[in-house]
């Protein structure tokens, strides 16, 4: 019985593969914009079976928040959802045993939890529209997210009366070896598999959604690999290699531009005070040793996200926002604050603001970072810089050795703030943090000083040749050798 259930998840897998292989040759341009999506529920639970979408549909936000929705009227309300960095079609074709030797399948606890269940299977959904799950699934359960890992769970007592949203960040292997990829895959496998052991023997029903926040592969590549429009062609032909690289370098701008979310805005009177954004923040905690970490980028940034402000303040001199979280690092009351003043320097003769304190503020305790030293900007600019951290180069360092921030690490990428003169919703112009003296200009400069060093070192040694004030006459008497017998 098991076998069969293996041999039609396998065909319904590899029919959804051959159409995006053909849909690939009809249309690259949206190939690379898919992720699959995978949805069932806990054994003695059911789910509707709405009518699946045609082959080579591509299913965007609007309906998949229809799916989403009516699985949740009628199944289990306790969410777990694993979000995978990125995820594609062919990591199922690849690596999952219906579709071979069933001995190598880095899948065993997914391919068995669906064998229980009536699966959902949704093998191309926009990734904006899956990027934005979470979002969806806290307005339809009206509750906030829980990023959680498998020893905590267990920790944590369900109830099925009252609906729970549990995340859990799944890595991907980003590097160019096929076999990091299929590792960390198969260590994804056995933590779906430990979380829904957990929840088995708490018996509380539940709904499982496996999704990725983008895609793991470019149409690209998979078409090159699968010998689809990869052969030779003119470079003037239509579709030839000029033709496919101006098609990719507009994909990836449009990529870009869709990555773009808005930043985090503070509004005091229905005026924007205090404008943040980064493409990373993650905090972590030093436990046992060991580092602990945890990405609040989700919980931040992005469509669909709201988080919450309450205790935020503004004015002329004084700029606090305040982001409120839940659930981090086994703290139920989380919250990130960072103070900024603006005040007048008689040097400059100019109004500066500075990023005085980054704090964080955990059930009752306060771990405090001095920033003022490092981060500063005019006060009609913008600060930015590409990495803000308390290591690694720190901007931010613990304002005493015995602050509880000693136990903790902050980390912003691409970071951008501003908390006085706005004129909008949008930044003023950046004052960078970058110094003049980059390292290319360094190695430019050395390089530069090399090549002097030699040059002075052959002129001087040119200046130091002399000719000889001697040489023999030609003309005298030749020297005689007198020969004896």
């Amino acid at each position: 019985m098991a076998t069969t259930g293996r041999q039609k998840l396998g065909r319904i897998f590899a029919l959804y593969a051959v159409f995006l292989g053909l849909l690939n040759v009809i249309n690259t341009g949206n190939c690379d914009e898919q992720v699959p999506l995978i949805l069932w529920a806990s054994e003695g639970s059911s789910l509707p079976r709405p009518s699946p979408p045609v082959a080579g549909h591509i299913v965007e936000q609007q309906q998949l928040a229809s799916y989403l929705d009516n699985a949740l009227n009628v199944g289990p309300r306790n969410v777990v959802l694993f979000l995978q960095d990125k995820m594609s079609i062919e990591d199922f074709t690849m690596y999952g045993g219906a579709f071979g030797n069933k001995q190598d399948s880095v899948y065993p606890n997914l391919e068995s939890a669906l064998m229980s269940s009536s699966p959902l299977v949704l093998p191309a959904v926009s990734w904006p529209a899956s990027s934005a799950v979470i979002g969806q699934l806290q307005d339809q359960l009206e509750t906030s997210a829980l990023y959680m890992d498998p020893e905590t769970l267990s920790q944590l007592r369900l109830n099925a009366s009252a609906p729970a949203l549990m995340v859990f960040r799944l890595p991907y292997g980003t590097g160019a070896d096929l076999m990091s990829a299929k590792e960390v895959l198969s260590g994804n496998d056995e933590v779906i598999g430990q979380v829904l052991s957990t929840l088995k023997s708490q018996s509380v029903p539940y709904t499982a959604i496996y999704t990725a926040m983008r895609p793991s592969r470019e149409a690209a590549s998979l078409s090159m690999e699968a010998g689809l429009g990869g052969g030779r062609s003119l470079l003037q032909a239509r579709g030839g290699y000029k033709e496919r690289e101006r098609e990719r370098e507009r994909q990836r701008k449009a990529k870009e531009r869709a990555g773009i979310y808005a930043p985090v805005e503070f509004k005091e009177k229905e005026e924007s005070c205090i404008l943040l954004w980064a493409s990373e923040l993650s905090v972590g905690i030093l436990r046992s040793g060991r580092w602990e970490s945890h990405d609040l980028t989700p919980m931040t940034f992005g469509e669909g996200v709201s988080p919450k402000l309450h205790g935020s303040t503004c004015d002329k001199n004084k700029a606090r926002l305040v982001i409120n979280y839940e659930n981090i690092l086994g703290h139920r009351s989380f919250k990130l604050i960072l103070a900024m003043s603006n005040r007048h320097y008689k040097v400059s003769a100019r109004r500066w603001f500075t990023l005085d304190a980054v704090e964080l503020e955990y059930d009752g305790t306060k771990a405090t970072f001095n920033g003022s030293r490092n981060i500063y900007a005019p006060a009609e600019y913008s600060y930015r810089c590409e990495s803000v951290t308390s290591f690694r180069w720190p901007l931010l360092v613990p304002r005493t050795s015995k602050d509880p921030a000693n136990q903790w690490r902050v980390n912003f990428e691409d970071f951008q703030i501003q908390g006085f003169n706005l004129g909008g919703s949008e930044f003023s112009y950046a004052s960078d943090c970058a110094g003049f003296f980059t390292p290319g200009i360094w190695m430019g400069l050395m390089t530069s000083l090399l090549m002097v060093l030699v040059l002075t070192y052959g002129l001087h040694m040119i200046m130091q040749l002399r000719t000889m004030d001697r040489f023999d006459d030609p003309k005298g008497p030749a020297i005689s050798v007198p020969q004896t017998e």
